[in-house]
């Protein structure tokens, strides 16, 4: 089997090289708005400062495609392939994540630099790629989108803590999610399939397509809004220790949780930081900035649920289940686990999910800073419980 067989269906070299350049640009368009400062901090060691994730990005490009399959390729600098490696262990050793904050060098300018010396390249060299490259550039792509994501939610992150508040995108308008009273849609039941179709690109962990037995349950229509979770914390939601598993209260109190993250109260009024900076909490906006633990106590407080992912993956398909996608992603009570007969692709390309599938709970949907083009009904995304800092929010169900 290729090492990128699990990926899927590489791209005519015209409408890659059409792409490649939309993705690249749309990292710089965020990235044009921070100055040197902003893309070297790192806020905490989950997240990664902005100047690290756009040589990362590169560097993913420049190793997997570049330097193995284009004759004559010139590495643009041997030293980034230790400072900009990830988590590839097969690659070799690289400088440790909580530490990626202490590289004030290479610049921010060096680091532009690297860009445009691997994309003149890739560019130059898209239309020879062989088919199994052309895959791999494929995973690239998705794999840049995923950063161009945190990028945002680091750097969300980084300026929600300096008292100035700053805006990540100045004028940003927060969404709107469906208001009015959630109603519990029943769900089918018995023999569904779930996983990727076969058409158009996938992670390796959406595959093997399968069929899954569904119970009686409901979905509810719509997410889970700022105005219920004000409910749930005027109701003594983070004092209630019977509401949340053991390791979720432990984490609570150790961490002075009493409400999501990046919410702020002055005298009485509720604001958020997002995107646009310090602004009044949207009572009708979704949720966002919960952990798993915190999602989950919330649902035991409602007398519900957590869906499975499967039972979201079908409830997707339902068109009277609103906001599934482009505002928070959701958390489902399903653990990230492979699907059956799941096999990671061999080499350095299959540490891409298989590695990870322990210890994380699994998020459906796609957020506000989610790539419009990057999401889909099988998408698998996944976090340790406790995490924070992502666009993070839920939607209830329940048994019938």
């Amino acid at each position: 089997m290729d090492q990128s067989e699990p990926y899927r269906k590489p791209a005519l070299a015209s409408d890659l090289s059409r792409r490649f350049q939309a993705v690249r640009e749309a990292t710089e368009a965020v990235a044009s708005g921070l100055s040197e400062e902003d893309q070297c901090v790192q806020s905490m060691p989950d997240a990664s400062p902005a100047k690290w994730h756009r040589a990362h990005t590169t560097w993913f490009f420049e190793h997997f495609v570049l330097v193995p399959h284009v004759p004559g390729y010139r590495v643009f600098d041997p030293a980034f392939g230790f400072l900009f490696n990830s988590y590839y262990d097969a690659v070799g050793p690289r400088h440790p994540r909580p530490e990626r904050g202490l590289l004030t060098r290479p610049s921010a300018a060096r680091v532009t630099e690297y860009r445009r010396h691997v994309d003149a390249a890739l560019l130059g060299a898209i239309a020879g790629l062989t088919p199994d490259c052309a895959t791999i550039a494929e995973v690239g792509l998705h794999h840049e989108q995923q950063h161009l994501e945190l990028l945002i939610t680091d750097i969300l992150h980084a300026f929600a803590a300096n008292p100035l508040h700053p805006a990540v995108i100045p004028g940003w308008h927060e969404p709107r999610g469906t208001s009015g009273g959630a109603v519990f849609i029943p769900g089918p039941t018995g023999l569904h399939g779930i996983g990727h179709d076969g058409t158009g690109f996938c992670f390796d962990n959406e595959t093997p397509a399968h069929s899954t037995y569904l119970h009686p349950h409901a979905v509810a229509s719509r997410l889970v809004l700022n105005q219920d979770w004000l409910d749930f914390i005027q109701d003594g939601g983070y004092r209630t220790p019977s509401l949340w598993m053991s390791d979720g209260w432990a984490m609570a109190r150790t961490c002075g949780w009493a409400a999501p993250l990046h919410w702020r109260q002055h005298d009485g009024v509720w604001f958020q930081f997002g995107l646009g900076g310090l602004a009044p909490l949207a009572l009708d906006a979704p949720v966002r900035h919960i952990g798993w633990y915190e999602a989950d106590a919330f649902a035991r407080w409602s007398g519900a649920r957590l869906p499975t992912e499967a039972e979201w993956e079908v409830a997707s398909r339902d068109p009277t289940i609103a906001d599934t996608t482009n505002h928070v992603w959701q958390w489902t009570e399903s653990a990230y686990r492979p699907y059956p007969g799941y096999q990671a692709a061999p080499g350095a390309i299959g540490e891409y999910n298989g590695k990870f599938m322990i210890n994380q709970m699994v998020l459906r949907g796609g957020s506000l800073a989610t790539p419009r083009c990057h999401t889909r009904p099988s998408y698998r995304n996944f976090f340790h419980p406790d995490k924070r800092w992502q666009f993070t929010g839920l939607r209830l169900a329940k048994d019938l």
